[in-house]
């Protein structure tokens, strides 16, 4: 997809598509507002699109769409309304909305090309963040997986965007399509490698991918074989891969956009390329969606992608635990107990705990980076589904400054997360007669003591962890990816550069 900041003259702009925004009236008021876009367009059309709209046929709610051809008075060829709802709120979340709503039309009428005159309502401050909005929601409604299907239905037509602004808002504008870009394209990277099958997707592939990273993107990038990891002695890791075939990988990716002595934000993504439970084994009804267990190894990858095209002045290590969960002769068997790097001892009561198995060496590995922060990401739980369902991911830390961070960057790009308590009294549930540490806490708070689980691995630090069991993936239509909380993780290593500039006087 190609964008442009243009600062044309609105009226004479030679268009395929010339998209504008209308507004709701307030309270049970009747009929539209024009938003200075559309008035200008009135205005020269003598009228016309006020007759129009008082026929009634769109009322300006939150992605209401009406497509009009041949409008007196500008040079584009169509003319597509949209509807951004309230003129007092237009919150970003109803902008971008509006942006996907307006954005599907184009591509059901396959037009190739359409210019964008919707941020005159947004104040100077805002534009560069509303331009973003544009960039993403453009490719979230542009999207395809097309990787495994052999009959290859044509990709959208749509592949020109132009946003127009006034001439004094055009680098801040630039700026914020610049981000949209990158977040969309670490978006789209998280949901093409999380949708595709684990016969292809294994935890090689991803160590392929991490590769090819390094290669495209300036990545420092290794990848830690089954004997590196005993070395080090990852007993509990190695475990779960002992009943597949296809060997274990950690896999590392260092960006490097700040001061050598500047300390890291490691991110730590569960990497389970396919999770049957183990023996332990998951009912087979929608087990095909156990595919998406490393979404938050994707997530990680797809942060990594975003965060070295925006160049931002950071140091982040992103580690990726990769591994499958199968039954076999040689896989973990409940009552099993095994070493982690740490040296705990594990007491595995349930092989379908696999995550934690993994995540908790990988979470001892990365205090050789001397990090700031670590957040790792895992579909952990069913527990937090029934706790949270899908539309928030659950946040768990021992830093109440992490956590607020993360919660304020996931309410700011509508990718939220709720916090849940880590306290020492949902710790005690993990009690083991024979090990230092069960792997599951009972029936009660699965969630939580998951979570409390991780913890005793990440003292060390200030710690968070996100469970995106629910929001990662969608199983109704059309099922896949979300490629969630890649927004959440860049709008959080966003702002704490920005902060850090902000803290040194740079800017």
């Amino acid at each position: 997809m190609n964008f442009k900041v243009k600062t044309a003259n609105l009226v004479k702009l030679k268009s395929q598509c010339l998209v504008v925004g209308i507004f709701k009236n307030p309270g049970k008021a009747k009929g539209v507002r024009l938003s200075a876009s559309a008035e200008r367009i009135d205005s020269s059309a003598s009228g016309q699109l006020q007759q129009i709209l008082n026929r009634g046929d769109v009322d300006g709610g939150v992605g209401s769409t009406l497509l009009l051809y041949d409008v007196q008075g500008i040079s584009a060829s169509r003319l597509l309304l949209v509807g951004l709802g309230d003129k007092e709120e237009c919150p970003r979340n109803d902008y971008r909305k509006a942006i996907v709503a307006a954005t599907n039309l184009l591509v059901e009428r396959k037009i190739a090309s359409a210019d964008f005159a919707i941020l005159d309502s947004v104040s100077d401050s805002h534009i560069g963040d509303y331009a973003r909005q544009i960039a993403e929601a453009v490719h979230e409604a542009t999207y395809r997986y097309r990787e495994t299907q052999s009959d290859k239905k044509p990709m959208p037509e749509l592949s020109r965007i132009g946003v127009l602004v006034n001439r004094r808002d055009t680098d801040a504008a630039q700026m914020g399509i610049d981000r949209g870009i990158a977040i969309a394209n670490g978006v789209s990277f998280t949901k093409t490698v999380a949708n595709l099958p684990g016969n292809i997707c294994t935890p090689g592939y991803l160590a392929d991918r991490a590769r090819e990273l390094a290669r495209s993107h300036g990545l420092k990038v290794s990848v830690l074989e089954e004997k590196d990891m005993e070395k080090l002695k990852m007993g509990s890791l190695l475990s779960v891969s002992r009943g597949s075939r296809e060997p274990a990988k950690l896999i590392t990716m260092e960006y490097r956009g700040a001061s050598q002595d500047r300390r890291p934000i490691a991110l730590i993504g569960k990497g389970l390329t396919f999770d049957a439970g183990g023996i332990s084994l998951k009912p087979a009804a929608q087990m095909d969606e156990m595919k998406y267990d490393m979404c938050g190894g994707a997530s990680v990858f797809g942060a990594l992608i975003a965060a070295s095209e925006m160049k931002l002045p950071l140091n982040i290590v992103g580690i990726v635990p990769s591994s499958e969960n199968l039954p076999d002769g040689a896989a973990n068997k409940p009552g099993d107990i095994v070493t982690s790097m740490l040296g705990k001892t594990i007491e595995i009561l349930n092989t379908d705990a696999e995550g934690r198995l993994i995540l908790c060496d990988a979470l001892t590995y990365a205090k050789k980076y001397d990090p700031e922060s670590v957040v790792d990401i895992a579909t952990l739980t069913g527990a937090c589904i029934i706790a949270l369902g899908h539309h928030a991911s659950g946040l768990f830390s021992n830093s109440d400054s992490l956590a607020d961070e993360l919660l304020a960057a996931g309410a700011r790009v509508d990718d939220r997360a709720w916090r849940l308590p880590v306290w020492d009294s949902y710790t005690k549930q993990l009690k083991s007669n024979f090990a230092d540490l069960a792997n599951i806490g009972g029936r009660s708070a699965g969630a939580v003591t998951a979570a409390c689980f991780l913890q005793e691995f990440a003292m060390d630090y200030s710690w968070a962890h996100l469970d995106v069991a629910g929001t990662a993936w969608s199983s109704s239509s059309p099922k896949g990816a979300t490629g969630r909380p890649v927004p959440l993780l860049v709008e959080f290593l966003i702002r704490r550069s920005e902060a850090d500039n902000a803290g040194s006087g740079t800017s």
